[in-house]
């Protein structure tokens, strides 16, 4: 079965610095038929202006997977990492024990456009640790495994048993991907446009048109 979150269905805040839309209830946005999807609790969609961002502020069990589009994100945290993640780069947190971090754009001129993914831990308290993986040169028309249980295949391990892939398509391009009869999927078009099982669903805000769909 495929049950489809429209964009225009989402969750919508504009604060001026900060434009952003939420897949599922997230801060002021509270919607009981979307609280989240399994382990997947957020996606957010946010695009930041330059010189903006969210000041230090803490966290803690949570599994936070941030995914640049476009523009840059500078990093820091209680840990002592700072790092500017750019388009095509994943930047990964586990919040467990507990964490203060600060996510601003450096850019003098250029918005930044992300996804920041909240996956729940299947333990809490963890300690908190940090990683990265480049997704910019990644081959079209492929999966490419992002965070994993167990850190296969070069992905950036997580406290949870969840697989984040990335499929980047050229036009005409298709990519398939099989699942385990005791697996669930949920597809988040980010950036243009793809059918699935006859449906066509186009990513990017804010076109209106933005679809989200779950398969089951």
């Amino acid at each position: 079965m495929m049950k489809i979150r429209r964009a225009n269905e989402r969750g919508h805040a504009n604060f001026g610095w900060l434009d952003t839309y939420h897949t599922f209830s997230f801060a002021d946005y509270y919607d009981p038929q979307w609280m989240g999807f399994r382990s997947l609790r957020v996606i957010n969609e946010d695009r930041v202006l330059p010189g903006q961002g969210f000041g230090t502020h803490p966290h803690r069990d949570m599994e936070i997977i941030t995914y640049v589009l476009s523009g840059a994100l500078q990093h820091k945290d209680s840990m002592g990492n700072g790092r500017v993640i750019r388009a095509g780069e994943v930047q990964y947190m586990a919040a467990g024990s507990g964490v203060l971090h600060s996510e601003f754009n450096p850019a003098k001129d250029e918005p930044v456009h992300f996804l920041q993914i909240w996956i729940q831990p299947d333990h809490n308290g963890v300690t908190p640790r940090y990683g990265e993986k480049s997704l910019k040169d990644a081959a079209l028309g492929a999966w490419h495994l992002v965070t994993s249980k167990t850190g296969r295949d070069g992905s950036i391990a997580i406290h949870q048993e969840a697989d984040l892939w990335l499929a980047k398509l050229a036009v005409g391009q298709t990519a398939s991907h099989s699942l385990h009869h005791d697996r669930h999927a949920w597809i988040h078009v980010a950036e243009g446009e793809v059918t699935i099982s006859g449906q066509t669903l186009v990513g990017a805000m804010p076109l209106p048109s933005v679809e989200n769909p779950i398969l089951t």
